[in-house]
C-alpha cells in the first residue's frame, strides 16, 4: 500500500516510517516547512507539506494513497492545557477523517493514547473496554483523545475502516525531545528521589511502532489496541531506573494529597518546581494496562520493563544526557 502518514516525523513517528517500509508499504509523509527531519535520515518515504489544521492541504497530500496513519499531535506539557490540543488533536482528526472520504480513502489508523481508556486511584489494570472515568480539565489531554476517538467511531458508522491503537508511556533511543526519557534523566539524577503514588504500562517504542503497522494490516474496524507492557509504580520504575544506570538513590514516596497541592499552589502563585505541574494529574495516578488484545489479535510482543529501559538509560548516557 501507499500510507499517508501524519506525525511521522516524531519519535514514533520515525519508526512508524521504518516498520512501514520494512513490511513492503510506499509512505507518503505529511510535513510542514519547518517540520525537523533529522529522526527519517536513511528512511525512504515521499514527502507532501502539509497541515493537519488545513483541510485543504490534506486532501492534496492524501491523492492516490491507500491508507492513513495518523499520528500528528501534542506531545509537549507545556501546551497541555493550549488551544493547540483542540485544534490539532480533535480538529485535526476531523478533518483527517473528512480528507480520507473527499479522496475515497477507507483505511485507517489513529493513534489515540492509554490515557484515553482511563486512569485510576488505585493500582487497577484497564483494557479496551474500561469505562472513561477521569473528569476535570486537568486531563486535557486524555479528554482530546478521548473526543477523537468518537470522530473515529463515527466515521466508521458512516463506512470508513478506522482502527484505534492506545499507546502506554513510550520508551526507547532516539527520544531527542526527552517527553518519556525526561522521567529517567529526573528519576536518575535526583538524590533523594521524590515519587508519586502512581504507576504506569512502559513500552518499547519499536514495539509500538509494530504494533500500529500490525493494526493497519491485521486490526479489525471500530476496534482499539492498548499497545503497552509492563506495568510499573512510579517507585519501581524509579528503582529500575536508577538500577540500570548504576546509581544508589534513596526513594521517597510522598502522599499524593501532598503533591497535587504543593504543585497547584505552585501554578497558582507562579512558583518554580523541579517538576511542570501539568504532569501530577497523570503521575499521581495508575495507568496499568493490559495489552492481550493487541497480542492475540496483532500479534505484537511487548518487552519487559528492563528491556525496554536498558537501551534508554544507555541512550541516555551515550549521548551525553546523563553526564
Amino acid at each position: 500500500m501507499r500510507v499517508f502518514v501524519t506525525g511521522g516525523n516524531g519519535f514514533i513517528g520515525s519508526r512508524v516510517v521504518r516498520a512501514l517500509s520494512l513490511h513492503g508499504h510506499a509512505v507518503r509523509l505529511l510535513l510542514r516547512q519547518t517540520s525537523r527531519t533529522a529522526r527519517l535520515e536513511g528512511l525512504s518515504y515521499e514527502r507532501a507539506e502539509g497541515d493537519v489544521r488545513d483541510g485543504a492541504s490534506l486532501e492534496r497530500a492524501m491523492d492516490s494513497c491507500d491508507a492513513v496513519i495518523h499520528l500528528a499531535s501534542v506531545s509537549n506539557w507545556n501546551d497541555i492545557q493550549s488551544p493547540l490540543m483542540r485544534t490539532v488533536v480533535v480538529e485535526g482528526t476531523a478533518h483527517v477523517l473528512k480528507a480520507m472520504r473527499a479522496r475515497g480513502i477507507v483505511r485507517a489508523v489513529y493513534i489515540s493514547s492509554a490515557t484515553a481508556i482511563n486512569g485510576s486511584d488505585r493500582p487497577q489494570v484497564h483494557d479496551e473496554r474500561s469505562a472513561y472515568a477521569l473528569a476535570g480539565r486537568h486531563f486535557a489531554y486524555a479528554h482530546a483523545k478521548r473526543e477523537a476517538e468518537e470522530l473515529c467511531h463515527g466515521a466508521n458508522a458512516a463506512g470508513l475502516s478506522v482502527v484505534i491503537a492506545n499507546p502506554a508511556e513510550v520508551y526507547g533511543p532516539g527520544d531527542d525531545d526527552l517527553v518519556t526519557a525526561g522521567n529517567l534523566i529526573d528519576l536518575v539524577r535526583s538524590n533523594p528521589v521524590l515519587a508519586c503514588t502512581g504507576g504506569t504500562s512502559v513500552v518499547h517504542v519499536d514495539d509500538v511502532s509494530e504494533g500500529i503497522v500490525s493494526a493497519l494490516e491485521r486490526g479489525r474496524a471500530n476496534e482499539r489496541y492498548i499497545l503497552g507492557g509492563e506495568n510499573l509504580t512510579i517507585r519501581q520504575l524509579a528503582e529500575l531506573s536508577c538500577s540500570l544506570a548504576g546509581v544508589r538513590r534513596r526513594i521517597i514516596v510522598a502522599p499524593n494529597v501532598l503533591i497535587r497541592g504543593l504543585a497547584a499552589l505552585a501554578a497558582t502563585l507562579h512558583l518554580p518546581l523541579p517538576f511542570n505541574p501539568a504532569v501530577i494529574p497523570y503521575a499521581t495516578r495508575f495507568w496499568f494496562m493490559d495489552a492481550g488484545k493487541a497480542t492475540r489479535e496483532l500479534g505484537v510482543r511487548f518487552r519487559s520493563a528492563r528491556d525496554v529501559l536498558e537501551p534508554t538509560i544507555a541512550w541516555l548516557r551515550q549521548s551525553g544526557r546523563l553526564g
